[in-house]
């Protein structure tokens, strides 16, 4: 026990034993040098146990699945299963594992009161709360408004619901919604609504920063202290309010946290004022404005609604009141921010809109139950001084008489006309002026904020070009000093327009799209029953969230069309942007979840339909070794297949082999494919003969239907300087496919298939599969390497360009039908012309006759491609395929059979025994029985050599 203590003591600084109380301070190295301690002692352990194979598993850890240090724990890997059979090594012993680099600075972090709920309640608690609230009530009625809001709320509760349900699933990192999006329904949808998003906080900030100048216009006006004009003085304060927000950014999160915390504080001094306000006596100043205290007839009158002027519509309400609710964001938007995002944003987001909700609620039926709609504004109006006047109206029960202004529409004052009515309701009026600075400069500095905290992770995703410049951290906290400048240029922009209504609709559809995609994210994650969607807050349903979604989706049109439309093609442009780029990232979205829901459903629909000769289609098990050597091949088989039927790329290495063969070239050749849009599956498979892989393939490749039916492999061009043993394995390969009930489809190039001469030297061992020999030519590299393959223009070495991949005009396809084969030879070359690059090439097919019948076999053949249904025209029928070939052609055959033929010295021995051992050869016996074979296909080839010498391809 010393040596270990003595050990511990080393480590522990200053000496300490584990059990002793470190000072505060130091509290994290312990806990970080203990594991230490323990790393350095399981090891000493494991130093001990000389056994082969060691049964002592490790237990679970925290750090066998930690994807960083921010938690103090040292990150560790789970030893493998090389490790635990060896024996241990003492001088084999690992370095402890370090941390990852990550900065041991004290970092700003939030707890959910101050980072969630306070944040959402100021960016909640907007201009709309103070300016318009009061005008909306006035118009729709509080029945129709409270109907606004509780739909408000109704939509923007259950997006929290599902933010919380997305960010309770697994670590949540910097960048809000964009990141929930994203990492949910993948690239596609989480980019474009990631910028569009950040625009739409920048346009946020504008709207409020506009407000709070409008306000203090009002105020320097009524001081006689105006600048230049209306909209002038608006773009002027504008300017210099964002400015000032934009230096409060910069000054870090901590600064902007407590300037946060003092807009707070007034907002809540401001409310009570107001709600003070409403019970104090009205004087005679306020009756004339139309405030005058709780009345029950002004209750009733404002139950109803009372449309009128260009806004008056009930939608139009809605759509100048939505963006008050559209705060609930702001605690996720700067999720990196926070101590606790999984629980800190459920919390913080659902009671921010209860409470805000609630003051909504409060402020609407006060201000209903103690304004009329509408006032003069005059002291001479009251009756009191008058009472001989006769009138009509709300405000002759009163005391008032506002029938003049009412019935000519001039009033100036009350609920309907004056916006700042609740800082005449308050107790006094500096504090709500107070309060409407708060709420404004508050959610100006949270949308300013959170547009570059989101766009900054859009940037460092790399699926957009151009814009990773904005993304650079600085500091600690690594804040988007760059991403601040550009969002706040942006809204620089919108307020020197200084016209509230322009911004607004943009706005609103915006964060409509953004609360549609949220919650449509949270359903098709729950649908697709993904292992992996396994969220801590429960409280939620899909089918909440998909009601959500829908009812955004349509409000967007119902608010404004044309805003909805632009918005919809901002992010369908996008949304094709991204998918034709198909960034190289992978998120484990719940798209892929479905797809693979769906691929296996279809595929299990599919084992109970029965096999019909209308729906055979070519499913392919391509032989192409790897498939970036034979190009060619690929390219062949991948036009006739693509979109229509399985095509599988099968490599064969033998066993001896198999180190050469790295693990990750897999990945690498299905690479090759995708970046060669080759619609083609990859599989390889471990062999000690091509014929014996080729076996195990044909009866393992596929699942269920989606099965191989016909073999396809490359013509072996060096059949005759190859060893004997390969090509016997090459002749076993074709006839085990015909006796597997394949069909066979063998593509001969006339420079071959084979491309690794014109691949760098410095390629993949990927590529040097002996299972698959080159090709015989090879030619000097002054010479053309293959007139149907180019290197393509890309610069890419690895991308090959081949025959198959341009436009072959109008060549002709000419099709030996000779035997019948059930009509492979046929469907091929037809499901070829149905590709533009073949299209326009003309289908010929011979077949073989007599001259006696040669017009009844013409007229035979053309009714069978009828009945197939091909429209093909030109037949021949061909008469001499009986008459001898030329002497030097069938020399030339001899000649090519010579080494392979039996020797009379080896015809004398055991003759059996010697062509079980060598079954490649064949003695003169044998080939004088299919001599007329062998003539007759002489000859064929001498007319496919005059008939087709000028053909794209030759299909017999």
């Amino acid at each position: 026990m010393s040596r270990p203590i003595a050990h511990i003591r080393n480590l522990i600084p200053g000496g300490r034993l584990p059990d002793s109380r470190p000072p505060e301070n130091n509290l994290q190295d312990v806990t970080m040098n203990l594991e230490k301690v323990d790393y350095v002692m399981e090891q000493e352990q494991d130093k001990r146990k000389m056994s082969i194979f060691n049964p002592l598993d490790p237990t679970p850890k925290f750090e066998f699945y930690a994807k960083d240090t921010w938690t103090g724990r040292i990150k560790s890997a789970r030893p493998s299963l090389d490790v635990l059979r060896k024996s241990p090594d003492p001088d084999d012993l690992p370095p402890p594992p370090e941390d990852d680099g990550r900065p041991k600075v004290k970092l700003v972090r939030f707890g959910w009161v101050l980072g969630v709920m306070i944040r959402c309640m100021l960016n909640i608690w907007g201009v709309i709360m103070f300016l318009r609230l009061p005008w909306i009530t006035s118009q729709a009625g509080i029945i129709l408004t409270y109907v606004i809001i509780f739909m408000s709320v109704t939509i923007t509760t259950i997006t929290a619901t599902s933010v919380s349900a997305i960010s309770t699933n697994g670590k949540v990192y910097s960048g809000g919604t964009y990141f929930l999006i994203s990492r949910s329904l993948g690239p596609e949808l989480g980019a474009p609504i990631g910028l569009l998003f950040s625009f739409a906080n920048a346009l946020a900030c504008s709207l409020n920063t506009v407000g709070f100048a409008e306000t203090v216009r009002d105020v320097l006006k009524e001081n006689n202290a105006q600048m230049v004009d209306d909209v002038n003085d608006v773009r002027i304060i504008g300017t210099i309010t964002v400015c000032i927000l934009l230096l409060i950014t910069f000054a870090g999160m901590a600064w902007e946290a407590k300037a946060q915390i003092l807009f707070f504080i007034a907002l809540l001094i401001s409310l009570a004022n107001y709600f003070v306000g409403t019970l104090l006596p009205p004087t005679p100043e306020k009756q004339a404005v139309g405030f005058f205290g709780y009345r029950a007839e002004i209750f009733v009158d404002n139950l109803l609604p009372s449309f009128r002027g260009k806004d008056g519509s009930f939608f139009r309400m809605f759509s100048i009141f939505f963006p008050s609710a559209t705060g609930i964001l702001s605690g996720v938007n700067i999720c990196g921010d926070l101590k606790d995002p999984s629980g800190g944003i459920p919390k913080g987001t659902l009671l921010a809109i209860f409470w805000t909700t609630v003051s909504y609620l409060l402020i609407a039926i006060t201000v209903a139950a103690s304004v009329v709609r509408d006032a003069s504004g005059n002291l001479n109006d009251s009756l009191a001084l008058d009472s001989s006047i006769q009138c009509s109206g709300l405000g002759c029960k009163l005391g008032w008489n506002f029938d003049h202004c009412e019935q000519n529409h001039t009033c100036s004052f009350g609920l309907a006309n004056y916006f700042q009515i609740l800082t005449t309701a308050s107790g006094t009026g500096h504090l709500i002026t107070i309060g409407i600075f708060a709420a404004t400069l508050s959610s100006a500095l949270g949308f300013l904020v959170s547009a570059p905290k989101i766009f900054q992770c859009l940037c460092k995703d790399n699926i957009y070009p151009y814009i990773g410049f904005f993304g650079k951290g600085y500091g600690k906290n690594q804040e988007p000093l760059r991403g601040y400048l550009l969002m706040f240029f942006i809204a620089l922009a919108f307020i020197l327009i200084g016209d509230l209504n322009t911004i607004a609709p943009l706005i609103s559809n915006f964060f409509l799209c953004s609360y549609g995609l949220i919650n449509f994210s949270c359903f098709h994650a729950t649908i697709t029953k993904s292992p992996g969607w396994r969220p801590h807050y429960h409280y939620f349903s899909p089918w909440t969230s998909l009601f959500a979604a829908f009812l955004s989706f349509i409000l967007m049109f119902l608010f404004t069309w044309w805003a909805a439309l632009v918005t919809f093609a901002i992010v369908l442009s996008l949304l094709g942007y991204v998918t034709y780029k198909k960034p190289k990232i992978n998120w484990g979205t719940s798209y892929q979840a479905s797809f693979y829901n769906m691929a296996l459903s279809f595929s299990m629909s599919l084992t109970g339909v029965e096999d019909h000769v209308k729906n055979f289609r070519p499913q392919c098990l391509v032989l192409t070794g790897p498939p970036n050597v034979r190009p060619a091949l690929v390219d062949f088989v991948g036009t006739f297949t693509k979109n229509i039927s399985l095509m599988i790329c099968g490599n064969i290495f033998m066993v001896e082999e198999k180190s050469r063969f790295p693990q990750h070239s897999t990945d690498m050749l299905v690479d090759w494919l995708n970046q060669r849009k080759v619609r083609a599956f990859y599989t390889s498979f471990t062999a000690d003969s091509l014929t014996e892989g080729t076996h195990s393939l044909m009866q393992a490749s596929g699942l269920g239907k989606l099965k191989p039916n016909t073999l396809v492999l490359g013509y072996k061009t060096n059949w005759q300087e190859c060893k004997p043993e390969r090509l016997q394995d090459y002749f076993n390969t074709i006839s085990d496919a015909f006796d597997s009930s394949y069909g066979i489809a063998v593509l001969r190039m006339m420079d071959g298939l084979d491309i690794r001469e014109d691949l760098t030297s410095g390629r993949s061992s990927a590529i040097d599969n002996p299972a698959f020999e080159a090709d015989e030519n090879t030619k000097s590299e002054n010479e053309e390497t293959d007139r149907n393959s180019d290197i393509s223009d890309d610069g890419s070495n690895d991308q090959v360009k081949t025959v198959f991949q341009t436009k072959q005009g109008r060549k002709t396809i000419d099709i030996y039908w000779i035997s019948d084969d059930g009509g492979l030879t046929l469907l091929v070359p037809y499901l070829l012309t149905r590709r533009n690059r073949w299209k326009k090439s003309k289908i010929r097919v011979f077949v073989l006759g007599d001259q006696e019948t040669m017009q009844e076999d013409h007229k035979d053949m053309k009714m069978l491609l009828k009945r197939f249904r091909l429209e093909i025209e030109d037949i021949i029928v061909i008469t001499d395929v009986d008459k001898p070939p030329l002497a030097k052609n069938l020399q030339r055959y001899d000649d090519s059979v010579a080494p392979f033929r039996l020797t009379e010295e080896q015809s004398r021995g055991d003759l059996q025994e010697f062509r079980r051992l060598n079954p490649w050869t064949v003695s003169d016996k044998d080939l004088e029985a299919i001599r007329p074979k062998i003539e007759r296909t002489v000859r064929l080839n001498e007319i496919i050599k005059k008939n087709s010498n000028h053909a794209a391809l030759v299909v017999v």
